[in-house]
């Protein structure tokens, strides 16, 4: 007999689907909280990196195939995903950025100028390992073709494109992603609730055991801070099954599912990475903005990750503030948070990295790719009664 509090899911989930029938949109995927996972700190409207203003985000899904790989031809379960900082304005004004890399088995092109010049100049890029290079290239046609009306006048480009590995469920050396896909994904950014799981660069990816992809979440801190807001969007693809924690237990232990990478030794089973994108509109400078993105560390941290030997841990971190910074003909004004009064805002970047992580994998479903090897999404019930067990619902 099914429990009052799983009837009640049911039916909040029905109804959230009828209603967005009713409206004409397509159904929204059930969020962490929608289950009752509890979180810490306030969430921003739509608790997504969209919450700030200006930014935008994209995606190209690419599912095509079954059965045995045939490199070139597929399965196919792969993408792209864009985060623009401020729209297409962010081809000409910079974004202050700083950025970190909590272990470097991984790739994210452009950090070395991000570094150097603490400016973000253009989008954010996330696909799978062997598609960084053409999506760079990509990147850098699409500015070129939304620069200035003379091409010449965007003869230099560093993008920033990050990668996540998805060779278990896709043909990765099939190179499936092109030019094209990357352009979709940046010319349909938009603004408001931003898709989550296996959609987009997070298509093929696998998390703690279960099947992971794409999430999102934001945090709003209070007037007495400074009201503002920060965003995160994670692409997971790390981590063990029983490492997992969700709420501090251990619900990697208590769910049984069979490990995607068992046939991996014990001392490789650490084989993804995770990439996490960092807004905010807070008035942070560079320096500033490197110390948020390390802070990303603690809120993996706090869902059981050990940032193991294989896994490319790489986080970006961006200020949607002072927009005149990079202008040319003028002596900047700028404006910054005291870094006493950081606090707050390290706060709301752990708490939304924790929370984008479950997002992504609570949106998941199950995936077969490649060879018939398939990938369990987290069962919502089994969560549920395992929170439950440890009183660690919400409701």
């Amino acid at each position: 007999m099914l429990s009052r509090a799983t009837l009640l899911l049911a039916l909040m989930v029905c109804t959230a689907v009828a209603a967005a029938a009713a409206n004409g949109a397509a159904p929204q995927k059930p969020r962490a909280r929608d289950l009752g996972v509890p979180f810490d700190g306030t969430p921003g409207p739509l608790n997504a990196i969209t919450d700030i203003e200006g930014v935008l985000v994209g995606h190209t899904t690419l599912i095509e195939g079954n059965g045995k790989l045939a490199v070139g031809k597929g399965p196919v379960r792969t993408g792209v995903t864009a985060v623009l900082p401020r729209g297409t304005a962010s081809l000409q004004q910079f974004s202050f950025a700083g950025w970190f890399s909590e272990n470097g088995n991984g790739e994210m092109t452009g950090t070395t100028w991000v570094e150097e010049s603490g400016f973000l100049e253009g989008p954010v890029l996330i696909t799978n390992t062997h598609s960084v290079g053409v999506v760079r290239d990509a990147v850098i046609a699409w500015r070129v073709a939304h620069g200035p009306a003379d091409p010449t006048d965007s003869w230099w480009s560093l993008p920033v494109v990050a990668e996540t590995w998805d060779g278990w469920l896709n043909d990765i050396n099939g190179f499936h992603v092109k030019p094209e896909h990357v352009f979709h994904a940046l010319d349909s950014a938009r603004s408001g609730p931003v898709e989550e799981g296996a959609v987009g660069g997070g298509t093929g990816m696998v998390c703690n055991g279960f099947k992971g992809g794409i999430g999102t979440s934001s945090r709003k801190l209070t007037d007495k801070d400074g009201g503002y807001l920060v965003g995160v969007l994670v692409q997971c693809n790390y981590g063990t099954r029983q490492n997992l924690r969700i709420a501090g237990i251990p619900v990697g232990r208590e769910i049984e599912a069979d490990d995607p990478y068992a046939w991996v030794p014990a001392d490789l089973a650490e084989r993804g990475s995770i990439i996490v994108v960092v807004a905010t509109n807070a008035p942070l400078l560079p320096h500033q903005l490197k110390r948020i993105a390390r802070r990303v560390s603690l809120g993996i941290g706090r869902n059981g990750s050990i940032a193991g030997n294989g896994s490319g841990d790489i986080f970006i971190a961006f200020s949607t503030a002072n927009p005149r910074a990079s202008e040319l003909g003028h002596l900047a004004e700028l404006q910054m948070v005291p870094n006493d009064s950081l606090d707050p805002l390290f706060a709301a970047t752990v708490q939304a990295t924790e929370e984008a992580i479950v997002n992504a994998m609570v949106a998941a479903t199950d995936m077969t790719g490649i060879d018939g090897h398939r990938v369990r999404a987290l069962p919502h019930d089994q969560l549920r009664a395992v929170l439950a067990k440890y009183n660690r619902l919400s409701r």
